[in-house]
């Protein structure tokens, strides 16, 4: 199986690899102020592209990144979720980030949900983290959601360079609430 033709299927969430009909949905996404906040900022279309390229090419190189993540009633992208490791990264995380029209549905938990059991039964992972901001009071409550708690606090490599909080569980406690 190739990994393109990888699912997952929440009740209301289709997870995939990203592809380029991503794109259009996820420029508009990078160039929203609101979701991108936390996120190192507004993004040029070509510069999220080269975010989205970023994504493709993990999948190519690791075996895994970031799920599309897609309403299954609409077949519309409305995020992404799933695991992520990149050189210098704090750890293995799984990250979320959806739409602002359909944050308060609970998509970000399902998603990450469905990323985490997949990270620790298909890749093995033994810890995942998330990778938090400070003043992201949504993300801690997602989060605190999936039983994560704050470990430490990190600095995230160039060319992020801000201070977050590295939330996480290791796959013993995971496993032991789902």
């Amino acid at each position: 199986m190739s990994i393109f033709d990888l699912r997952l299927e929440t009740e209301r969430l289709l997870l995939r690899p990203p592809c380029a009909e991503d794109f259009d949905a996820f420029a508009a996404f990078c160039a929203d102020p609101l979701p991108m906040q936390h996120l190192g900022g507004v993004q040029a279309p070509s510069v999220a592209w080269r975010s989205l390229a970023t994504m493709a090419g993990s999948w190519h190189l690791l075996g895994y990144s970031m799920f599309s993540v897609i309403e299954k009633d609409s077949g519309r992208w409305v995020g992404r979720a799933g695991p992520w490791q990149p050189h210098g990264w704090p750890g293995p995380e799984v990250g979320w980030s959806i739409v602002p029209d359909r944050w308060g549905r609970g998509y970000a938990p399902e998603a990450a949900r469905a990323a985490i059991d997949w990270a620790f039964d298909v890749l093995g992972w033994e810890q995942v983290i998330h990778t938090i901001a400070p003043d992201n009071r949504n993300s801690q409550a997602v989060a605190r959601k999936l039983g994560a708690r704050v470990l430490r606090h990190a600095r995230l490599p160039p060319p992020h360079e801000v201070d977050v909080q590295v939330w996480g569980q290791p796959r013993e406690a995971w496993k032991a609430r789902r």
